[in-house]
């Protein structure tokens, strides 16, 4: 509940959480329908696409487009059917019992909504490294099926040992003359499947694992792109933890590209004190289905799309479409609730009137 000492700044029809491809592509639909979407870019503005210097596989641009054009274009698309869009982190989302929805952001900010769509996303982890963020989309990339095409013929390093990792190093047998698969404990965490696929390719000299192996610091130029690594080897695994240990090996690795596959952070933190159901990695819960109401929580009037629900696909393209089916779920539930609101108004008007 609202504190009655909160000032709120402004009451929406809808609030998005989140100004990636999901939050801009519901942004878009939800003002054409007239329900004045308001827009928190949240921490990381534009989501993970503004990190792609070249997007090639969304559809509409033969020629390819940079991922910040591409987030810029729909903002604008977004703003010239009446989207606003502001600087904002939202820090909770609470249900009143009777009521619209109260927003929260980091800088104290309280907001109100009738509905509010969570397209926050998911922040690829990473390995907080020398080199890293300056060769983020320069050489470094957290998505294989988005950057993997750009690497042809050169060396291709992907970093992790899970199931994504395993998928990654697989997909980019497409494209590098090799693809070295580095992992800082003997044993993998994949499933049997990823694992014996990924052997088949070693056997073809397709893949080369490097067990017990860890990436220090990445060294290039966003002009250059990536040159080479600084990698650390201990037989028994962990290396960065055994660096005094003489028996850890440090030496430096000619590549191309890096890829980071060691998971993602869904940011749905923000949500806690609704009663949202997230699944055991954090991942908002979504109805799905074939029907309507595919983006639909278990909390009404909280809708989700993209990165923050889907942990499997992660492409702008298949963001943007669950962005556009939670604007029309929101828009659904809108009506109906403003034909509550209309029918409950009258109900009130009439027993007055009987009363008189």
């Amino acid at each position: 509940m609202t504190d009655n000492a909160d000032e709120v700044v402004d009451h929406r029809p809808l609030i998005v959480a989140g100004s990636g491809i999901a939050g801009l592509s519901a942004a878009i639909y939800a003002a054409r329908s007239n329900n004045d979407p308001l827009v928190f870019e949240g921490d990381e503005p534009g989501g993970q696409l503004t990190l792609t210097t070249e997007v090639e596989n969304y559809p509409g641009f033969p020629e390819g487009i940079s991922g910040p054009e591409l987030v810029q274009n729909m903002k604008q698309q977004a703003q010239r059917f009446g989207a606003e869009i502001k600087n904002g982190i939202v820090e909770s989302v609470e249900e009143a019992d009777d009521g619209p929805f109260t927003l929260r952001l980091k800088n104290g900010d309280v907001y109100t909504a009738d509905a509010v769509i969570s397209a926050s996303g998911a922040s690829a982890r990473t390995l907080g490294i020398p080199g890293e963020d300056e060769l983020m989309g320069y050489g470094l990339s957290t998505c294989a099926t988005c950057d993997g095409a750009f690497f042809r013929d050169e060396k291709i390093m992907v970093i992790g040992g899970g199931d994504a990792a395993m998928e990654e190093a697989n997909f980019l047998t497409k494209f590098a003359s090799t693809v070295y698969l580095v992992h800082r404990r003997e044993e993998f965490r994949a499933e049997d499947y990823w694992i014996d696929r990924v052997m088949e390719k070693a056997d073809e000299g397709e893949i080369e694992i490097m067990r017990n192996t860890e990436v220090t610091e990445l060294h290039g130029s966003r002009e250059e792109g990536m040159d080479h690594v600084t990698l650390v080897r201990n037989p028994e695994g962990y290396p960065t933890d055994k660096l005094d240990d003489p028996e850890t090996e440090e030496f430096d690795f000619d590549v191309g590209a890096v890829f980071y596959a060691i998971g993602h952070t869904p940011n749905t933190g923000y949500l806690e004190g609704t009663g949202v159901e997230l699944d055991d990695d954090g991942y908002l819960k979504t109805q799905g289905g074939t029907g309507g109401n595919q983006t639909a929580t278990g909390v009404s009037g909280i809708f989700g799309a993209g990165d923050v629900v889907d942990y499997h696909y992660q492409q702008a393209a298949t963001a943007g479409g669950m962005g556009v089916k939670a604007a029309l779920d929101a828009d659904d539930y809108l009506e109906d609730l403003e034909r509550e609101q209309t029918a409950e108004a009258a109900g009130e008007v009439a027993a007055v009137e009987s009363d008189d």
